[in-house]
């Protein structure tokens, strides 16, 4: 008989350690993708030569011609408090700034570039404006993320990562501009603190091709860093379109550890791969949702041009976005554009803080809230209410286990549903026509482990 219950024992722990085993293979994120997660909301701030020159932005144009004179950088009115502040009213948790982007021209005080601020009279040539916007970040509490654009350059002549031409002098050019994006890096890595992003624009490619090798200096650096990105690592990943939502369902898993990793199979549809993510990936690259605010009408501008005053996006579509970028588990990043004079101009502040007050307004008070580790969550309202919206959210520190549930209301004493889906991941919105009810119910119908759900909570958004 002891024999007999020692087999067991010994099965029991055999089956326990597998059990155990196989929860601790379900991918988590890094402690500062955490953060990226918990930011929910960003801006990225587009300032460059060519919007002081008074004609519209052409992609095309400006990554192949330099802007003539440098010196029509002149933005008598600079206030980066300001343009912090109008990411902050909105909610932005995080802001970037292109310290570089397709001109080559840098807004900082580089010893290796010399297209930068030293260049021109304004501020007689002592200009920083990456360091004024990283003080201004933490002067108003937002996180400081620097956006580096090394993919082109119009005055050297580097056409997606390649310098022009052929034979040994573009080899030669090729490797110098490789090492002078290395010393820019380092250069932007080392002189301003703590930085909550490095972002590439384009990516910064492959270290063993064109491109430079950055990701050491960031992680020598700013090793709390997030890093966007290069063809081995992203610590998160473009969702796939820039319309400020992501498709659903939006999983924070890939199965490479970088979306333009050379490893993802050929037949695999790699847009509808960035847009979803992988349920079973074996990495943590959640998705970015980013748009223009200046994108209505048909215009999608990240950079100010004239007249686009009228094209700042309607309060309802940016809610309409939230819900569908930040309700889908992804993080929202807000393009904004300081004017010549050196402001956000006032229609886009004013959105901004239109904007930050509505989500307030609809997500800061939940009628009834819980919390569990269990299959089903229950919310009792206490009388009949109106409600309209639900919020689920994962404790993401141990991943994405729920892969499908359904939302059930009490009405006249008969539970109906009223909302159903796969992925949760840090944060579910999920919106339904306003019914009256007494109690709301979650169940998890699939889990790939015991579901750790932090928030089951319910609004009412009139």
């Amino acid at each position: 008989m002891q024999k007999q219950y020692l087999i067991y024992l010994l099965l029991f722990c055999t089956i326990d350690c597998f059990a155990q085993k196989q929860e601790k293979i379900i991918p988590t994120p890094r402690p500062h993708q955490l953060k990226w997660h918990e930011a929910e909301l960003g801006a990225v701030f587009h300032y460059d030569l060519h919007i002081f020159d008074g004609i519209r932005y052409g992609q095309g144009n400006n990554r192949i011609n330099p802007i003539e004179d440098y010196n029509i950088f002149n933005p008598k009115e600079l206030d980066t408090d300001q343009w912090v502040q109008a990411a902050k009213a909105a909610g932005c948790k995080f802001a970037v700034l292109t310290a570089t982007h397709e001109t080559g021209f840098g807004l900082w005080q580089s010893d290796v570039n010399p297209y930068c601020l030293k260049a021109v009279k304004w501020r007689d040539g002592k200009g920083d404006i990456v360091r004024d916007f990283v003080n201004s970040c933490r002067r108003y509490g937002i996180q400081p993320g620097i956006y580096v654009g090394i993919r082109w350059n119009s005055l050297l002549g580097i056409h997606n990562f390649k310098a022009e031409g052929e034979g040994e002098f573009a080899r030669n050019r090729q490797t110098w501009y490789k090492r002078l994006c290395e010393k820019m890096v380092t250069e932007l890595c080392t002189r301003y603190g703590d930085l909550y992003m490095i972002w590439f624009d384009g990516g910064a490619d492959d270290p063993r091709g064109d491109g430079p090798d950055v990701e050491p200096i960031v992680n020598k650096y700013q090793p709390e860093c997030l890093f966007y990105h290069n063809i081995d690592r992203a610590d998160f990943r473009w969702g796939g379109s820039e319309t400020g939502m992501v498709e659903y369902p939006c999983w924070s898993t890939f199965p490479v550890p970088c979306s333009h990793h050379k490893r993802i199979e050929s037949n695999i549809d790699q847009l509808e791969l960035l847009k979803h993510g992988d349920k079973d990936g074996k990495y943590w690259v959640p998705a970015m949702a980013d748009t223009p605010l200046r994108g209505a009408n048909g215009r999608h501008e990240w950079f100010w041009e004239p007249d686009d005053e009228n094209n700042i996006y309607p309060l309802d579509v940016l809610m309409d976005k939230y819900e569908k970028s930040v309700g889908r588990n992804a993080t929202l990043i807000l393009g904004l554009t300081p004017d010549p004079t050196g402001l956000i101009p006032a229609g886009d502040v004013q959105r901004l803080k239109e904007m930050g007050e509505e989500i307030d307004r609809r997500f800061s008070s939940p009628i009834a809230q819980t919390s569990g580790q269990k299959k089903i969550l229950t919310l009792n309202l206490g009388k009949k209410q109106t409600v309209s919206y639900c919020i689920i959210q994962e404790n993401i520190k141990n991943g994405e286990r729920i892969r499908q549930y359904k939302i059930e209301a009490r009405i006249n004493g008969k539970w109906k549903p009223v909302g159903s889906g796969e992925s949760v991941g840090h944060k579910r919105i999920e919106k339904f026509e306003p019914i009256e009810t007494t109690e709301l119910r979650l169940t998890i119908l699939k889990s790939i482990a015991l579901p750790d759900i932090i928030n089951f909570s319910i609004y009412s958004a009139k």
